[in-house]
């Protein structure tokens, strides 16, 4: 049976050693209890890396990387204060192989749980994804039972044997950042929304641009999810009955996701929701099982992409803001699915120190997160550029058309070199 710890003076120390690795839940599957003691204890421990996904806590501090060294796939969320400092390390591996990569290195796992069912089994609670094969690898598992936390139906469960050490506890959630959008995401939501068929599967990104096309799609029918997280965008669909999953070809009538990160709002609406799932990356970043769904239809989102279809989600004016994510994964996907559809969506401008800039460029200023031999389609406000089957040189021409008018010139004159650079 697992310790009960003291909810208001955990011990941790007891469980973790100086040099280990230790892993938690992203956004709000984070057991926030658990992580604050351990960032108030990290001097008594001694050195420590911690691996973290998306942050919306006050656990990524950078004065805590005094005897902490944060590793994370993303630079997302609150991270973006760590990469800022230099204090983020980059894992830059794809999604689908996140959970095996972490099982040769985590040392120590930290879960938020919904408390036992009848059979004294503990549910995820928010969050399944790359934390499911880390229960069996890991030295110690610690889980903060929470009252308050959601029972959303899950593929795998836990009992006590599972479990090391339990801190029993009744918190709200953690809350996204508020996010809002305006006429430009507008117009490219609506450009995406006439691309997407009735009865699409889908599959969207995190962040205000995903969120907003996800609502967009509102008067879709028959639409199905299967999706590294759900977000208010998608939750929006499902309360306004555009989601049945009927159609699947795979898990017909289940909404499949590995994370649940929204507002209060979703999470009651997927608490005990017998036509949701949470799965492991292994299985919602699979390309095999995308590519065996009608109509997988992938909607990412990108900090710039060049006139040939590379893509950067990563890096943005020098500093780490993204991640490789999923998104080749889900685009791979997309392309093999009958009917599928591979979407890469991004504003044509961003705001630069002197003015707006261009994110479709001749040349990357950050690393290729996405290879031109995966690009699919390409939307901003402008229109929709379909790449799949293109030349080098007609796919310049038509990422020059949905570029901002005042850049096009310069991208055109830009072409050639561009061509020459990347043949």
């Amino acid at each position: 049976m697992p310790v009960e710890l003291d909810a208001t003076t955990p011990d941790l120390a007891r469980f973790v050693r100086a040099g280990d690795t230790i892993c938690w839940g992203q956004a709000a599957a984070e057991p926030l209890t658990l992580t604050r003691a351990l960032m108030a204890q990290r001097a008594a421990i001694g050195g420590f890396t911690a691996f973290i996904g998306v942050s919306w806590s006050d656990t990524v501090d950078v004065a805590f990387t005094d005897h902490v060294r944060f590793v994370s796939y993303c630079g997302t969320g609150l991270n973006r204060h760590l990469a800022a400092a230099d204090r983020l390390d980059i894992l830059p591996v794809h999604y689908s192989t996140l959970g095996d990569v972490l099982s040769q290195s985590v040392d120590v796992l930290m879960l938020q749980l919904t408390p036992p069912d009848q059979e004294g089994r503990y549910g995820f609670a928010l969050a399944c994804e790359y934390l499911a094969p880390l229960v069996k690898r890991a030295r110690i598992v610690i889980a903060e039972v929470n009252e308050d936390a959601p029972a959303i139906p899950c593929a795998q469960t836990l009992g006590p044997d599972d479990i090391d050490a339990v801190l029993r506890t009744a918190r709200p959630l953690n809350e996204p950042p508020s996010i809002s959008t305006g006429e430009t995401e507008a117009r490219i939501a609506a450009h995406v929304a006439a691309l997407v068929e009735d009865r699409a599967v889908l599959q969207v990104g995190l962040g205000a641009l995903p969120d907003r096309i996800a609502r967009q799609l509102s008067g879709h029918r028959d639409l199905g999810i299967h999706t590294g997280l759900i977000n208010d965008g998608l939750g929006y669909l499902i309360e306004r009955g555009a989601v049945t999953n009927a159609f699947k070809t795979r898990d017909a009538g289940i909404s499949v996701t590995g994370l649940v990160a929204g507002t209060q709002r979703l999470t009651r609406l997927l608490h005990r929701n017998p036509s949701v799932r949470l799965a492991p990356t292994s299985y919602t970043h699979d390309p095999t099982v995308l590519a065996g769904m009608d109509r997988f239809t992938a909607i990412n989102s990108a900090v710039e992409v060049d006139l040939t279809g590379q893509v950067n989600a990563e890096v943005a004016a020098g500093r780490y803001v993204g991640a490789v994510g999923g998104a080749a994964d889900f685009l791979r996907g997309a392309a093999r699915s009958l009917r599928g559809l591979p979407i890469i969506a991004l504003p044509a401008t961003a705001r630069g120190p002197n003015g707006p800039v261009s994110r479709i460029v001749a040349r990357l200023d950050g690393p290729v997160s996405t290879a031109r031999s995966d690009a699919g389609v390409f939307v901003t406000e402008y229109g929709a550029a379909d790449l799949r089957g293109l030349s080098l040189a007609q796919r310049v021409s038509r990422m020059v058309e949905i570029a901002a008018p005042q850049f096009r010139e310069e991208l055109e004159r830009d072409a050639f070199a561009s061509l020459r650079a990347h043949r």
